[in-house]
């Protein structure tokens, strides 16, 4: 397990893509196999799709699980994903704004009501597309960057495929299929003990993460820079 950063109240790992946070059937999940490893209970403040890679924020004391899950609660952390898809979005950037329901089978969907919304904002652009030889991907790959301001389930996944452009591999909600759901939490910032802590994530799993990663996170990075600017 890559662990990203160690603190006496928490930890800060990359979680690889492919296993969900908690047990399901008879597999053990993320946090029990974590926390018998390192041979202390473990405590998760907030949770990744099982296809999501990236920074993971868990807490190892229950004194530090209460304020770190305040943070999340009140959205007072900021949290920054990558993501890729081979479909043009029906907008280049912008707001998605809806509230979510249950559609068939534990997928979700956008509505266009406003009682308590799902809010994203997305950037993205278009990557050169230097993919392996003897691809299947017919068109170029497309980066995105997106900033969640809540925290509903599949929101990213959901956000992107109510724009036309489902997440590269995410088979659930439509994305071509690939060796893996292109979705990277890639950048968390918090407060602890009065300083703001921001840490990332490297991309290190999936062909086209490994590719095209240089080209994304350079776009991000500028991009970034740009809106702290003012630009």
């Amino acid at each position: 397990m890559d662990i990203l950063l160690t603190d006496s109240d928490y930890l800060v790992i990359n979680k690889p893509a492919g296993i969900g946070m908690h047990q399901e059937n008879n597999e053990p999940g993320l946090v029990r196999l974590l926390s018998e490893h390192l041979g202390e209970p473990l405590y998760p403040v907030h949770r990744l799709d099982k296809m999501t890679t990236g920074v993971l924020l868990l807490a190892r004391t229950s004194a530090a699980n209460r304020e770190l899950s305040r943070q999340f609660a009140e959205r007072s952390t900021r949290k920054w994903y990558l993501a890729l898809s081979d479909s043009k979005p029906t907008k280049k950037q912008g707001l998605i704004k809806g509230d979510m329901e249950k559609a068939r089978c534990g997928s979700w969907k956008l509505s266009r009501s406003l009682l308590n919304p799902a809010i994203t904002r997305f950037h993205s652009c278009l990557l050169a597309d230097r993919s392996l030889v003897g691809d299947v991907l017919a068109s170029p790959v497309r980066g995105f960057l997106l900033q969640p301001e809540s925290g509903k389930t599949h929101q990213l996944r959901v956000a992107l495929k109510s724009q036309g452009c489902a997440i590269l591999g995410d088979s659930r909600y439509g994305g071509t299929p690939a060796d893996r759901g292109y979705l990277h939490a890639w950048q968390l910032s918090f407060e602890y003990r009065g300083e703001r802590v921001c840490v990332r994530a490297p991309l290190t799993h999936g062909r086209h993460f490994l590719t095209l990663g240089d080209q994304l996170t350079a776009w991000a990075d500028q991009l970034m820079v740009e809106k702290a600017s003012g630009n």
